[in-house]
């Protein structure tokens, strides 16, 4: 799995080579850390949702981008900036307990906030999305494509609960190219 859970409950990664091609199935953590001043490059780099669980962005993208081959795919997602802006990570409710809004705050007031996830406290780091198109801008990608996914609506009308998350975006979704010189 290339998601932060499996980093956190250290889940070894796995190589493998056939036919000529080295395979790495693991953390983008495990990945731009210890591997990257190593003579092995990637046509395609993919991340889900990990990058908001750490404080330096940018150097996660130089890292990648001195991993990958020219023209190499970057593609991740994170928690979209609406979500992790306010910290808490809810939804404000109504006197009846239904969801009433879903509350922004500091939107612009970037870095580290305190959440629960699956029940425990963690620490991840808000950026806006500004901030995440121009750090890969600036560091040698150029935008292929940004998605705010939504559920589709037959998983809407299979499970009328999904209703709420057409109100606000919960995931950002990137896909860039190395460029062979930065956009700035």
């Amino acid at each position: 799995s290339s998601s932060v859970t499996s980093y956190r409950l250290g889940v070894a990664p796995i190589f493998s080579t056939s036919g000529g091609i080295f395979r790495y199935l693991g953390t983008v953590f495990l990945l731009v850390f210890p591997l990257y001043s190593l003579a092995i490059t990637f046509e395609t780099r993919p991340s889900s949702l990990a990058f908001h669980y750490t404080p330096d962005f940018a150097a996660i993208c130089q890292r990648v981008n001195r991993a990958l081959t020219s023209g190499g795919a970057f593609v991740f997602s994170v928690e979209h900036p609406v979500f992790t802006a306010q910290g808490i990570q809810d939804w404000a409710y109504d006197e009846s307990g239904k969801p009433a809004y879903w509350p922004v705050d500091r939107y612009f007031l970037e870095g580290k906030r305190e959440a629960v996830f699956l029940g425990e406290p963690v620490v991840k780091y808000h950026r806006t999305s500004t901030t995440y198109v121009e750090t890969l801008l600036r560091t040698g990608f150029a935008m292929s494509e940004l998605v705010e996914p939504m559920p589709p609506a037959e998983m809407v009308k299979a499970n009328p609960r999904m209703a709420d998350e057409l109100r606000r975006p919960m995931m950002l979704l990137i896909a860039t190219e190395k460029r062979e010189k930065p956009a700035f």
